[in-house]
């Protein structure tokens, strides 16, 4: 929410500076973001009026204006604006003035023609960011006058952040309740007299849309101005608020937008036949919108009609066909009340984004639409005329929301703030904020105002109280009690520990969202089982993520794209997929949740160095990486050829984890499929890894055994196998043939070459055996390696190496 200071001061009076203004606003929980100050060092500019213009004798581009500041004689003003015309009102920096930015004014000879001033745009002044042309102000500006006093300078925009339970503060005067409650002052009175029909000039209103639409107020003016410019007090505070003035009908609905809070729409009575309906739109209805897209709805739409002829969006956007424009002479006003659950997402889900959405999302006032209406219709008839017809209104008043009572405790009021408030104090910040108090002996019972749709309990007056009366001023008391440890469990290795892990490896963590583009997953074949949002953020945070690795990988394209050679990544994070087939909604299970850890590398294994020869990391690299992992929790780990969809072709892995007879499948590693890192625009190698975390760090409780005194025996043995066997296959084989005895085995040596058949690998291997309560005879160490030659001779095909 973005506003003048100068507009919030006229409904709160306060002495407060604008600093304190700021620092109070943020400390109520208005978060103040942006503070930018307009049209200061404005003393030597005053409103001109050029009389005449001819073009420069040397110069295509410029103009030389004859201008008058209003004490009878004529300033000759060089000028190269392109809009600068006979009768034009725009500011004039007079010579010795000092513009915002120290540009400094002095008399000077352009092209050889004398020039006392400059004519400047309402970038030069400091006010705006348009340098288009001159500021041009209305025709009634009076020539010579102090141009910051006519424009109420200087001022402030101050831009404030808010939490979506505020809605009441998407408006200059709600936010002034606020800012009058901390200040101590009191909120100005804004009378809205209703203004006296002067015609029967009427639309019938039918309201077919329950408790989506249960308010709808409108009015026909007549015989109005279009034309006419918007007067400059309205388009500065337009201006000040971040909306660019367009023409007086529409500038007249924003602004009563922007200081009440209440969206309206103005439509060219003579488009409409009548009567104004509101409904639910029918699948497949369009209506071309004003922003001149044609929109096709559906059933969750709630839209405006004319004769059933939808004519625009309830509570999102206007139509095309019945907007106001210059040749406009009758006007029916709208001003309605509209359920925020009937507007939620509707303009996001045809990439609209607002004002008018953004605030009925959020709920406005239910009581505002005729108080609007009024206001709206007073700001017409003074700037353009017009004979205003009776205010129709339309009303379900079963469906409009009612405010309840609220009770609040004395006692539960100190017990929850930890400190006593006195009761004028309470009653003080309650009243000042807008609500009804009514003491009791044990408290007060409270009566919201209707547009604040963020009062339900108890502890929500008691956070107004506190945030009022300063977060600041609430002492800092330890809890007392004694506070229970909890051991970590020595059955899992904990998260920290795992994290810690990794970046000893030279890892980064990262953090990801939760949510991903459905696109991005459909590039890693991983839409599987994606759970939708239902109201997303955006398209690019659409789906709940199946796996870490895109995001994971999304994060590594964005450093390598910076000039980062070498990334390595890694993230903690859940996964969640359906427990459904088909379409999630409201009634589906909840999605299927599970904790996971990736990794990513690309570039260099060790950073560079003058050590070690730079090598690219590989796969066995990260291999090392993720048994490093596993070794936290004395994990054996088996590694089976996979063929993932983002996979390379024989670079990549299923992992298993290995408990006796028991297997269970972690996840994946390897590198990631070239058709993929082209699709991503990676153009160096990435390996990678993604498994499931609790299986992985899941570990035995440690128990205390005594080391054999007997000693161990070691054989050394060199097989023959074809080249596509795996290790871990070897291995495998080799622990069930040698038995119990056998406490570790040692692969020491690989080699292919002269002595060793094309399309075979020799693998050299030293079986380590032991036995706790004897020593080992040669007959027993004789028979366990005779059952591993034979075993891999049976099922491997391997030969012993001569």
């Amino acid at each position: 929410m973005k506003f003048s200071e100068n507009w919030l001061r006229q409904h709160v009076p306060t002495a407060a500076t604008r600093e304190e203004l700021a620092a109070t606003l943020t400390a109520i929980g208005l978060e103040v973001e942006d503070v930018t100050v307009l049209g200061e060092s404005l003393g030597g500019v005053v409103v001109g009026r050029i009389v005449s213009v001819e073009k420069h004798p040397e110069a295509d581009r410029l103009q030389v204006c004859q201008v008058d500041v209003g004490n009878g004689d004529l300033v000759q003003i060089v000028c190269g604006a392109p809009n600068a015309r006979a009768g034009l009102r725009a500011p004039l920096a007079t010579v010795g003035a000092v513009l915002p930015g120290g540009l400094a004014i002095k008399a000077a000879k352009l092209r050889g023609v004398e020039s006392a001033g400059m004519l400047c745009s309402a970038k030069e002044l400091g006010i705006d960011a348009d340098a288009s042309g001159l500021l041009e102000l209305p025709d009634d500006a009076p020539a010579g006058a102090k141009l910051a006093e006519y424009l109420a300078l200087p001022d402030a925009t101050i831009e404030i952040k808010l939490t979506p339970n505020r809605a009441d503060c998407f408006s200059v005067r709600g936010i002034a309740f606020d800012v009058a409650a901390a200040t101590g002052s009191a909120v100005a009175p804004l009378p809205i007299e209703p203004v006296a029909p002067q015609s029967d000039a009427t639309l019938d209103i039918e309201l077919n849309a329950g408790a989506d639409a249960p308010r709808y107020c409108g009015r026909v003016i007549e015989n109005v101005d279009a034309t006419v410019t918007t007067p400059a007090w309205i388009a500065e505070r337009l201006r000040r608020s971040g909306v660019r003035p367009v023409s007086l009908l529409v500038d007249i609905t924003q602004f009563v937008m922007l200081e009440l809070g209440q969206p309206m729409h103005a439509f060219d009575r003579d488009t409409l036949r009548g009567p104004v309906g509101v409904r639910r739109a029918r699948a497949g209805e369009q209506v071309k919108l004003l922003d001149c897209r044609n929109a096709t709805l559906d059933g969750e739409f709630l839209v405006i009609t004319d004769a059933d002829h939808v004519v625009a969006l309830a509570g999102v956007m206007g139509g095309f066909d019945t907007r106001v424009a210059d040749a406009t002479r009758s006007v029916f006003l709208e001003s309605a009340h509209f359920a925020p659950a009937a507007i939620i997402g509707r303009g996001r889900k045809l990439g609209l984004h607002t004002d008018a959405a953004h605030r009925f999302e959020r709920g406005v006032d239910p009581e505002l639409p005729r108080t609007a209406i009024e206001y709206a219709t007073r700001l017409i008839v003074d700037a353009a005329g017009g004979v205003p017809g009776p205010v129709v209104e339309a009303a379900l008043l079963e469906h409009l929301p009612a405010a309840q009572p609220i009770t609040l405790r004395r006692t539960r009021l100190a017990r929850v703030l930890g400190l006593e408030i006195a009761d004028v104090e309470v009653e003080r910040i309650l009243r000042a904020l807008g609500l009804t108090v009514e003491a009791t002996a044990d408290g007060w019972q409270v009566i919201p105002p209707s547009r604040r749709f963020d009062l339900a309990i108890e502890e929500d007056l008691i956070e107004e109280i506190a945030r009022i009366h300063g977060y600041d001023a609430i002492p800092t008391t330890l809890p007392a009690g004694a506070a229970r440890l909890v051991a970590p469990s020595e059955s899992r290795v904990d998260d920290a520990t795992a994290r810690r892990q990794l970046v000893t490896r030279d890892y980064l963590e990262t953090i990801n969202y939760a949510f991903v583009d459905a696109g991005l997953l459909e590039q890693w074949q991983a839409m599987d089982g994606a759970v939708p949002l239902a109201n997303p953020l955006s398209t690019e945070l659409g789906v709940m993520r199946t796996m870490l690795l895109p995001g994971l990988v999304s994060a590594l394209v964005r450093n390598t794209a910076r000039q980062q050679a070498r990334v390595r990544l890694f993230e903690l994070g859940n996964v969640f997929r359906s427990q459904t087939s088909g379409t999630v909604d409201a009634s589906s299970p909840a999605p299927r949740e599970t904790r996971r850890i990736a990794a990513v590398a690309t570039g260099n294994v060790a950073a560079e160095q003058w050590g070690t020869a730079s090598r690219p990391v590989g796969f066995h690299d990260i291999k090392g990486d993720l048994e490093s992992l596993a070794a936290l929790s004395g994990a054996t780990l088996a590694f089976r050829a996979a063929q993932p969809s983002w996979a390379h072709p024989g670079r990549a892995a299923d992992v298993v984890r290995v408990d006796g007879d028991a297997e269970v499948l972690l996840g994946w590693v390897g590198q990631l499929h070239p058709r993929l890192q082209q699709a991503l625009g990676l153009d160096h190698e990435v390996v990678a890894f993604e498994l499931d975390l609790e299986p992985l760090v899941r570990r035995e409780i440690p128990r205390a055994r005594a080391v054999s005194k007997f000693p161990s025996v070691r054989r050394d043995l060199a097989f023959v196998v074809p080249q596509d066997t795996p290790w871990s296959a070897i291995a495998d084989a080799v622990k069930q043939a040698a038995g119990p005895s056998l406490r570790d085995l040692v692969l020491f040596d690989r080699y292919q070459g002269k002595g060793v058949e094309t399309g075979f690998k020799s693998l050299a291997m030293g079986l380590i055996l032991q036995d706790e309560t004897r020593t080992l005879t040669d007959r027993d160490v004789d028979a366990a390696v005779a059952e591993t030659i034979a075993a891999l001779q049976r099922e491997h095909g391997a030969v012993i190496r001569s």
